[in-house]
């Protein structure tokens, strides 16, 4: 049975960092909402690196034997919730497949989040938000205020406007104690003509647009108070591309101070291999999040335990 949902305090705030019991984490001063680089260094250290992905495709409902429906989902997601727990510190619910049964599915990922977060993982919404002015601020708030029915840990973004675009968010973020991944450098192959394209003005001239990106990011972290092991934002970067090709130097790009977080998909079914993180991410290897998603629900409903408990294992033994 999965674990309810924590109720609000009196102001209608969940409290989005309430230490979990048998979990240590970094405690903030008083007074202070832990940051999303020091609840994520505590996830690291607890329960690894592992994040299992909540994707109910159409392929994957009926080999669970579950309804293509709101219902489905719901049974899904709580499922995969309660299979990851005790196992794995963080999942990620893809929003698109939820999405796709409007208000209903919406309600279902409404109570897979609050039964994430209740069960201490760390919830990460794959929406892939972006925009500019009120409209990314209001993305923002949807997903990232404490207290939101679809509050997550952190939400993937994307930046076709610039970081500068997405500046609200992340300040929103900071002091929400949440976090913010920045898609960079996707391993899909349509993105790398705009991805791998030179910046032609301004501070990054000559960069490509997804190495531009991860300084922007840099920048962003670094002028906030110091103190977190990671920063608040950090990037997306496929686990099957060669970084190289992005004009992104493995060895050097993640020296800097807080790490970069690195949610990086591409790991079992689409090809990438755990023990080779290291050397496919050098330097940004500190931060990465390994990221799974059918590779492990293909193990259906009775085996989904057993097979997140053996990649998680995987994880911690490759020493990513």
């Amino acid at each position: 049975m999965t674990t309810p949902a924590p109720a609000a305090d009196s102001s209608g705030v969940f409290p989005s960092d309430t230490p979990v019991a048998g979990r240590k984490t970094q405690e903030p001063s008083a007074g202070r909402r832990a940051r999303f680089g020091e609840r994520l260094a505590g996830v690291f250290a607890e329960e690894g690196r592992l994040c299992v992905g909540i994707d109910p495709h159409a392929h994957l409902l009926e080999a669970w034997g579950l309804p293509a429906s709101a219902d489905g989902l719901r049974s899904f997601g709580l499922t995969v919730v309660e299979a990851a727990a005790g196992r794995a510190g963080i999942v990620k619910p893809q929003v698109a497949f939820f999405e796709r049964f409007g208000a209903a599915g919406y309600g279902a990922l409404e109570q897979v989040l609050a039964a994430a977060r209740a069960a201490g993982l760390l919830v990460i919404a794959d929406v892939k938000r972006g925009d500019i002015g009120t409209s990314v601020t209001a993305y923002a708030e949807a997903w990232l205020t404490p207290g939101s029915p679809l509050e997550a840990d952190a939400m993937t973004v994307a930046a076709y406007q610039g970081v500068g675009s997405l500046a609200d968010a992340m300040a929103l973020g900071e002091r929400a104690g949440k976090g913010l991944f920045v898609l960079a450098a996707t391993s899909n192959p349509e993105a790398a003509d705009v991805q791998q394209a030179v910046v032609r003005s301004g501070p990054r001239a000559g960069q490509s647009v997804a190495r531009a990106i991860i300084e922007d990011v840099h920048s962003f972290n670094q002028e906030q108070p110091g103190g977190a092991p990671f920063g608040s934002v950090g990037l997306v970067l496929g686990a099957t591309v060669e970084l190289a090709h992005y004009g992104i130097d493995v060895a050097t790009a993640g020296e800097r101070t807080p790490a970069l977080p690195v949610l990086a998909p591409g790991f079992g079914h689409q090809g990438a291999r755990v023990e080779d993180a290291p050397r496919l991410f050098g330097s940004l290897a500190t931060g990465v999040i390994v990221s799974e998603s059918r590779g492990l629900l293909t193990a259906g409903p009775a085996g989904l335990a057993d097979a997140i408990a053996r990649r998680a294992e995987e994880v911690r033994s490759a020493h990513v």
